[in-house]
């Protein structure tokens, strides 16, 4: 098996799930989250874009009912044994395949908790499965159930992390030596993606994020490729990725001279990093620190140009996103702990200017505090 962590550790965090479960009085979970089935198993795919559910009851059995192609693919990357195949055809039924499933685990007039929010199961077949269980058991939501783990990170994770910060850091190399008055953007992303990969990592949960000019003030990946001009501006955003650990990191570049403006940008955007991350520490919740890069970036008259969110947690995240919960918004009041992993990102998009800038990092919460996983300087970089 390639199995990324030992048997035992995987071990522990069913038991912990089951545990949880209990608690609650599920009988079992329906997992739908490919991060889920990772992080419990082991299991490496993106046969998640098709009907695919990890059984989990709370005595600790597992069964998979998925495709055909992603049998081996089980059987290799994971420690599931129980592996079920519904056959494509055109009255193919695998919601009423994995009621079969849930049958014969004696899950009849049960409850269990099932991950409806997930991005491996779409509207259509959740109406299936609510069909081919409705009179057989009941059904809790239960998406979160497996994310409470994972937010914290053990230390074979961190490892992972901090593999994926040292690629994200090359990555940040490659497009410093590359940026400049005719580059490429094309080259630009090229050579970040390629130290990625040179490094031994993975693709990212989503594409890189690159736009020049007035594309300089989107914080999302379009298609096609332009050259710098003589006077231009970069963001970037991207994440390095190791095992599907993901260390996520943002940069706006400016070519030629900085306007006043975008210096002026850059101070604020680098003071509510600081006013941010400060706040990134046991005691203070994920509120708390976008309340901080609100002060800060309103004080400086932003108000209308920054985001309403700062961050969010990272860990092993599947496309279509890296990003992963909780959120750096107003008003949440999940605290942060030791083991978790936050992206802070400051975004200011100065429309009226066509001015953008952006300053992003990764951390670790810590027992005191937090430690920064990155090498690479938080300087304005000027090509």
């Amino acid at each position: 098996m390639a199995l990324h962590f030992t048997v035992d550790e995987l071990a522990d965090r069913r038991r912990r799930v089951c545990d949880a479960m209990q608690a609650k009085g599920l009988g079992g979970l329906l997992m739908f989250r490919q991060e889920s089935m990772f992080y419990l198993t082991g299991y490496d795919t993106f046969g998640y874009c098709f009907f695919q559910c990890l059984y989990l009851g709370a005595d600790g059995r597992m069964v998979l009912l998925t495709r055909a192609p992603d049998l081996r693919q089980a059987q290799h990357t994971s420690v599931i044994e129980d592996i079920r195949v519904w056959v494509d055809r055109p009255d193919a039924g695998p919601a009423e395949a994995l009621r079969d499933v849930l049958e014969e685990c004696g899950c009849r007039d049960g409850k269990l908790g099932i991950e409806w929010e997930a991005y491996g199961l779409t509207a259509a077949n959740g109406r299936k499965v609510d069909a081919a269980l409705e009179g057989f058991c009941s059904l809790d939501d239960a998406s979160d159930l497996v994310s409470e783990f994972r937010i914290i990170k053990s230390p074979a994770e961190i490892t992972y992390v901090r593999r994926a910060a040292e690629l994200a850091d090359d990555a940040y190399d490659a497009a410093v030596e590359l940026t400049g008055a005719g580059a490429s953007e094309g080259e630009i992303l090229a050579a970040m993606q390629g130290a990625v990969f040179a490094g031994g990592g993975d693709y990212a949960g989503n594409e890189f994020i690159i736009g020049s000019g007035r594309d300089s003030l989107l914080c999302r990946y379009y298609s096609g490729r332009r050259k710098l001009d003589a006077q231009d501006q970069l963001t970037l955003e991207w994440a390095g990725a190791y095992r599907h650990y993901h260390a996520a990191m943002m940069r706006t570049f400016v070519v030629g001279t900085p306007p006043d403006r975008q210096r002026y940008l850059f101070d604020a955007a680098s003071d509510a990093l600081g006013a941010v991350e400060a706040n990134v520490t046991p005691g203070k919740t994920f509120g708390d620190a976008f309340s901080a890069h609100a002060e800060v970036m309103d004080k400086a008259g932003l108000h209308e140009h920054r985001l309403n969110a700062c961050g969010y947690s990272l860990g092993t995240t599947f496309s279509p996103t890296w990003m992963d919960w909780a959120m750096m918004y107003e008003g949440n009041a999940r605290n942060f702990e030791p083991g978790m992993v936050i992206f802070c990102h400051m975004i200011i998009f100065d429309s009226d200017a066509t001015l953008g800038m952006t300053l992003g990092e990764t951390v670790l919460v810590t027992e005191s505090g937090n430690e920064r996983l990155s090498r690479s300087p938080l300087d304005l970089v000027v090509k």
